[in-house]
């Protein structure tokens, strides 16, 4: 899925290209549809979801009996013990996979993975990005990822070690708010600019541009 047109593709990219004008850093935006499948979470609520049906079952055998009952006529034989076995497992058993399908509509699926768990993957997946698109591919080390995760509504920066020893994180507040602030309001584009601008600000600071500086990293917007 893409988010952006050609036209915003280039918002971004000439953002990037005025921000290392002053800077001998190298800034990479990327945006992406989410971070992380998160079956494994996905699996988790099923399986809380089918045993504690299991349980409510085992607690009160006699309600859903009765129920049984209704369902199978007046004349229904009780049920032998492999037979409510049989029935406690295949309640949760349906339990388990209603939920499971539950979970294929998106935003019901991202309202029920915790927060925490959201901004490690996000967390997780800027570095991986970072490590295959900036870290160490410039001459000084002085790359900086902005990578924004839509599903999650997270973003993350991460910097290359030079810039890491010297710029706290903290730094980079200002980015992301400027960044987000654009983006809560549908802009992404023009989110993603803002931060390429304020990041670029940071980098010409601590890093400003050399008369024999070469653009080391492509102006633009990697969209995956």
């Amino acid at each position: 899925m893409r988010y952006l047109d050609e036209a915003q593709h280039r918002i971004v990219s000439e953002a990037v290209a005025g921000a290392e004008l002053s800077t001998s850093g190298e800034i990479v935006p990327v945006l992406a549809e989410r971070s992380d499948g998160y079956t494994d979470v996905a699996l988790w609520w099923a399986a809380a979801f089918a045993f504690t049906a299991m349980s409510v079952f085992a607690l009160f055998p006699d309600v859903f009996l009765d129920l049984r009952s209704a369902i199978a006529g007046a004349w229904a034989a009780e049920p032998t013990l492999g037979e409510s076995f049989a029935l406690i497992t295949g309640f949760g058993l349906v339990i388990f996979f209603a939920v499971l399908a539950l979970q294929l509509i998106q935003p019901v699926k991202f309202t029920l993975i915790p927060s925490p768990v959201k901004r490690q993957r996000v967390r997780d997946a800027a570095i991986r990005h970072f490590k295959v698109g900036a870290e160490r591919r410039t001459h000084g080390r002085t790359g900086v990822l902005l990578y924004l995760s839509m599903s999650e509504h997270r973003a993350e920066i991460v910097a290359d070690e030079a810039i890491a020893a010297i710029v706290p994180a903290e730094v980079w507040g200002e980015a992301m708010a400027d960044m987000l602030n654009e983006i809560k309001q549908g802009r992404i584009a023009e989110g993603l600019a803002a931060g390429v601008r304020d990041v670029g600000v940071v980098l010409a600071e601590h890093f400003p541009r050399g008369d024999e500086d070469l653009n080391e990293l492509p102006d633009r917007l990697i969209e995956v």
